[in-house]
Order: structure tokens, then sequence, then C-alpha cells
């Protein structure tokens, strides 16, 4: 299966330069996820690329960072932030991945588009 994730142009950059090598969430997926292809939010407002899902690590917040912090691409005030409150934090672990040659207009692929807010199928 494939998801559908919103993610911020910076942090859109550091996944495929390779920086970021986790993409954190607070909730997970129910459904068996392979792929995300990735929606950079506004002002791109594009489908840019896709990757595959290594795995992914659930574990509270302190203990994630521990085992992720080397190739976060976030900085620890963020991610503390982040996760506050939270005793559970997710980590995705970034496979291969594809930047397009061209981006896609959402608009041309669904007939009416709403950026998910975390994600969808």
């Amino acid at each position: 299966m494939i998801a559908l994730f919103s993610i911020k142009p910076e942090y859109v950059e550091k996944i495929f330069s390779g920086e970021k090598g986790f993409e954190y969430r607070k909730a997970i997926f129910k459904n068996d996820v392979k792929k995300i292809v990735v929606y950079c939010t506004k002002p791109v407002g594009m489908i840019v690329g896709e990757f595959d899902i290594v795995g992914i690590i659930e574990d509270c917040p302190n203990k994630l960072w521990a085992k992720t912090s080397h190739s976060s691409g976030v900085k620890k005030g963020f991610y503390k932030e982040y996760f506050k409150g939270r005793k559970v934090a997710y980590a995705i672990n970034i496979g291969q991945r594809q930047l397009y040659n061209n981006a896609v207009d959402p608009f041309d692929v669904f007939d009416t588009f709403i950026p998910p807010q975390s994600f969808k199928y």
C-alpha cells in the first residue's frame, strides 16, 4: 500500500538530499504501507517524489531520539517540542528515494485535493 504524506519544504529538501533518514510521526498508519508519496506543502504545493519504507521504530520519544538523532534532519529542540507530552513516538526509516524530474500538481491526480494533515492512503 502507498500513503501520501504532507511534508514541509525544508524537510522535503533534507529527505531527498539524504540528510534526513527518518520521518517522525505522532501517529502511524494501521495498514501495511511500503511506500510514501511526498506532497511538499505550500508554497510549493506539489507532489515531488517518493520513498520506500525500510522500517518503523516505535518507542518513547527520548529513546527514539537516541536511536535516530544521527540522521534526524531536525534539531533536538524541534524534536522535543513536536513530541511534547507524548508517551509514544514513531520514526519511519527512509529507504530508497526518488525525486521526480517533474513535480506533479495534485489537482491533476485527484478530482478534489485537500492536503492531508498527516497522511492518507
